[in-house]
């Protein structure tokens, strides 16, 4: 067992952190880093669409190939499943993760982090109720369970994992933050350090005020890539992708709100019938459009890391 697994082991049965294990700390690095997301988080239901409490569990399969995929999260009621408002600090450490493996640099799945460098990280306001509403995810993700058999290969039995371990948000004497430390579950970090699993995203992503909205750029950056013809899912396979509790009716009529805005970054969305009557959307991205094409925007070139003045 390698050190950082016997860390682990130590964490999951309970006992007291060695001083090695409080030192083994993931070193943030500062600056305007690329956003990166983890594919299968991108693909699968593993968090709630809403921003209003859901207690009711996310239960998922899908069948592909010879292999049957399932997701199920659950959380404590008086918790709720973590959103994907919660993932974004899921991104962030993605993103410092992957920036380090490019660089070279030691990675760690613990985590300590100045709070305005966590908030500037996901775009958010830097002042008012953002400590609090930091401290509510971290809570939400620590609390989720995601029982799954995704990178199983031949095991049968799905893993079960938080997605956080463990977190602090402490503050001084007059309530101040003293910075935000958190520890993300091993079947993340091994996800992200494996290039494959890893997948360049817009920062406007986190612009994006919706909930179906955000999942759908995420999916369709997943499945969409750099493809000339573009990909396409029916309404009833998106709805299942999705995990709602909403009707498949009231589900498509959101999803039609979002093609009509048009604000998904990088990719065009239309909506057609296929030869069977089903709705369908494709989407494209959009420099793969004609020139003339109103979506059409030119390809941009990767933003590299830009380092703090």
């Amino acid at each position: 067992m390698s050190e950082r697994q016997t860390s682990a082991h130590r964490r999951r049965r309970g006992d007291v952190a060695s001083p090695q294990d409080q030192l083994d700390l993931f070193v943030t690095i500062p600056g305007d880093l690329p956003t990166h997301d983890q594919q299968e988080m991108m693909e699968r239901p593993f968090f709630s669409l809403s921003k209003q409490r859901r207690t009711e569990a996310i239960d998922y399969e899908v069948q592909n190939g010879a292999t049957t995929i399932s997701v199920n999260v659950t959380a404590p009621p008086e918790i709720g499943i973590a959103t994907i408002w919660d993932c974004d600090i899921l991104i962030w450490a993605t993103s410092q993760l992957r920036e380090a493996k490019a660089k070279g640099l030691p990675t760690s799945p613990h985590f300590r982090v100045p709070l305005y460098e966590l908030l500037r990280g996901i775009d958010r306001p830097t002042g008012g109720d953002e400590y609090r509403r930091i401290v509510e995810s971290l809570e939400r993700l620590s609390a989720t369970l995601i029982r799954t058999n995704i990178r199983q290969g031949k095991r049968k039995r799905p893993e079960g994992f938080h997605w956080i371990e463990r977190y602090a948000a402490p503050t001084d004497e007059e309530g101040r933050s003293l910075g935000v430390e958190f520890t993300v579950s091993d079947w993340l970090y091994e996800g992200v350090l494996a290039d494959k699993l890893v997948l360049g995203i817009d920062r406007s992503y986190f612009k994006l005020t919706g909930g179906i909205e955000r999942w759908l750029y995420r999916v369709v950056r997943k499945h969409g890539g750099h493809q000339g013809g573009g990909w396409a899912f029916t309404m009833k396979q998106l709805h299942h992708k999705s995990g709602s509790t909403q009707r498949v009716a009231d589900f498509a009529k959101e999803l039609r709100r979002v093609v009509e805005r048009q604000r998904i970054p990088g990719y065009w969305l239309e909506l057609h019938r296929n030869a069977e009557g089903e709705e369908v959307l494709h989407f494209t991205e959009r420099c793969q459009l004609a020139p003339d094409h109103p979506g059409f925007e030119p390809r941009r070139l990767p933003r590299l890391a830009v380092a703090p003045a």
